[in-house]
């Protein structure tokens, strides 16, 4: 089953953070002494995780490795905890996002403010070590054999920021939402199996008795 999405709102930007998902201090390039950099991975494509549980069943998502081929990241911010003050940007070429086989990967320029310089930092001793996204999406399927949501085209790209807080607290309502509605669904599907199953029953029951 595949969903498009095409005209998404504020309540459709999600937001994601996964466990493996991690943030560094980075070397400075040559001449770039003074310069301040942290990288990572925000995002990691074809690792399902587990989002929410709801009676037992883990409903899980995955990024498509080609989720970002038609995504604008034209203007990008990078940021802590998705608030407060920008400390890096693509627009301004402090911030550098680029995909590669593993996921997407994020190089930040942070000595430009203060509080970047203070964000790094906390960085470099270990205190922040995860990153995150904000998104929409354009198209994503979901495989209720495996309770597993992909999402195959993210439409733009708004921010990727340093975090502190677990995933579960940082995912949106909009998946939230999404996964309810698919828990419910799957309710109502093994309801009516159910039901039918006890139809034939009832039937073979008084066939036998004619019988």
């Amino acid at each position: 089953m595949t969903d498009k999405i095409k005209k998404p709102t504020m309540k459709d930007r999600e937001v994601r953070k996964f466990a493996h998902f991690d943030i560094r201090s980075a070397d400075a390039g040559e001449g770039e002494q003074d310069e301040l950099y942290v990288e990572g991975y925000a995002a990691t494509f074809d690792e399902p995780t587990v989002l929410f549980e709801f009676d037992g069943v883990e409903y899980k998502e995955q990024l498509d490795d080609k989720a970002f081929a038609e995504a604008d990241m034209s203007d990008v911010i990078f940021n802590y905890n998705h608030a407060g003050k920008v400390m890096a940007r693509t627009r301004n070429q402090t911030l550098q996002l680029s995909v590669d086989d593993k996921g997407l990967h994020v190089r930040a320029r942070l000595d430009g403010t203060e509080e970047g310089r203070k964000l790094y930092e906390e960085i470099n001793g270990g205190y922040i070590d995860r990153m995150s996204f904000a998104f929409t999406v354009s198209e994503s399927s979901y495989d209720r054999e495996n309770h597993t949501r992909t999402i195959r085209k993210v439409k733009k790209l708004y921010d990727v920021s340093a975090v502190d807080i677990p995933a579960y607290d940082t995912t949106s309502l909009s998946a939230r939402s999404f996964f309810e509605a698919e828990a419910e669904k799957e309710k109502k599907a093994l309801a009516r199996a159910k039901k039918r199953d006890e139809v034939k029953r009832n039937i073979l029951k008084a066939i036998a008795k004619s019988n």
